[in-house]
């Protein structure tokens, strides 16, 4: 190995796409155990590899020497080798300074909330301090080393200004769980900073930017601290505008393109053309319920009826949201589930197929748009929930390569 990342798990990671941007140098992914940490650090059989979960402490034994920084947080990131000596530093807490400043977010002068006491955790109460925070408050699940509970956070911290959550909670593939704390009390919060950066959005961020906060999640910081590390392994200087242009170029790459809208609108038509011409894997969510049922979705709803339906629906859409560079078509009634919503969210950008309702072909198949006043009826009660939980509104027109054309366009931009 020349350049790489080590970590016990690395099915989820991005890193080997984020340095194959950089360029100039071929990174791997390599998977180490418990037991072959010690052979792997002791053969130094590399020039440079960035460190994740769990060894980012575990490593320091071997390093010849810590940079100040890493030394302080007690924890590196990336080791490199220079004529067999390694070298350790810590370029996280670039990357999330990086991207605070990203997303206009000041912790100066303002009450701090970090939620989790590991590594990261230690790296953002440095961070906050040095950039000026009033006061910060560590929250954990057990009040204990000068951290408070997440019941006390609540209770006696609610006039805090920032939460950065530092913890697992809501991370791939777990992206469901329940946000590891509760938004609702906090008069003052002006922004949530979560750095897991798969799913695009946790649930947490969601939460916030429901409540008109601001909120953003970890990938420009996996990205700034990535460039930085590079920096390291190579010894230059990378142009700042890189991280953006990494940024961008990842994101549109892991996000799900998501179409909603009526049945019969050319949702499926439109979504096949846009994996086409984007590369994508193309998932029809009607087909998946046919696929995992056995059965055609009128039969179904014939024999369970409607709730039994959308039951199947919500588990099929949160299973296939959990994947990255989809190109998904849901089905007409999939957006009056909060929960499809939400996990659409997630990981996609969500564009509604506004078609007017005398182009829509009812047909009997369809078992909530058998006929006329049927499909008028579901148009009129569901077109508010399509406008409002959509990103972006889409007007097709007759030419599905001019639709799916618009659609990417307005992806990639």
């Amino acid at each position: 190995m020349e350049y790489g990342c080590i970590a016990k798990k690395l099915g989820h990671s991005y890193s080997a796409d984020i340095h194959g941007m950089i360029g100039g140098y071929d990174y791997i992914l390599q998977e180490v155990s418990e037991d072959e940490l010690d052979s792997f650090m002791k053969k130094r059989d590399f020039k440079g590899i960035n460190v994740t979960i769990p060894y980012k402490k575990d490593v320091l034994p071997y390093l010849d020497e810590i940079d100040s920084e890493a030394k302080e947080i007690g924890s590196v990131n990336t080791v490199v080798n220079r004529e067999g000596k390694l070298y350790g530093y810590n370029t996280d807490i670039l990357g999330m300074s990086a991207l605070l400043e990203y997303a206009d977010i000041s912790v100066s002068e303002r009450s701090v909330l970090i939620l989790g006491t590991g590594g990261t955790s230690v790296m953002a109460q440095i961070m906050c301090k040095k950039l000026g925070a009033k006061d910060i408050t560590v929250v954990s699940r057990r009040a204990v080393g000068g951290a408070v509970s997440y019941l006390d956070a609540m209770k006696n911290h609610s006039g805090s200004h920032v939460i950065i959550n530092t913890t697992p909670v809501g991370m791939y593939p777990d992206n469901y769980a329940e946000p590891p704390i509760q938004l609702s009390g906090f008069t003052h919060l002006e922004a949530v900073v979560d750095a897991i950066y798969n799913p695009d959005s946790t649930r947490l961020v969601i939460e916030a930017k429901k409540r008109g906060i601001k909120a953003v999640g970890g990938l420009y910081m996996l990205v700034a601290q990535a460039v930085y590390a590079s920096e390291k392994f190579r010894d230059t200087k990378i142009d700042r505008s890189e991280i953006l242009r990494i940024y961008n170029a990842i994101r549109r790459t892991k996000l799900n393109i998501a179409l909603t809208g009526m049945p019969a609108s050319g949702k499926s038509t439109i979504g096949m053309a846009v994996a086409r011409m984007l590369n994508r894997r193309f998932v029809d969510t009607d087909i998946e319920i046919e696929k995992r049922t056995g059965t055609k979705i009128s039969e179904i709803f014939k024999t369970g009826g409607e709730e039994r339906f959308r039951d199947i629906e919500t588990d099929v859409i949160r299973n296939i949201s959990r994947e990255n560079g989809l190109v998904i078509s849901t089905g007409g009634g999939a957006i009056l589930r909060d929960e499809n919503v939400e996990a659409l969210r997630l990981n996609s950008k969500v564009f509604f197929l506004d078609r007017d309702l005398n182009w829509l072909k009812p047909t009997k198949d369809r078992p909530t748009a058998s006929d006329f006043e049927a499909m008028k009826k579901r148009y009129e009660e569901r077109y508010p929930r399509y406008v409002s939980t959509a990103d972006e509104v889409i007007r097709p027109g007759e030419s599905v390569e001019n639709n799916a054309k618009m659609i990417a366009e307005r992806f990639l931009k």
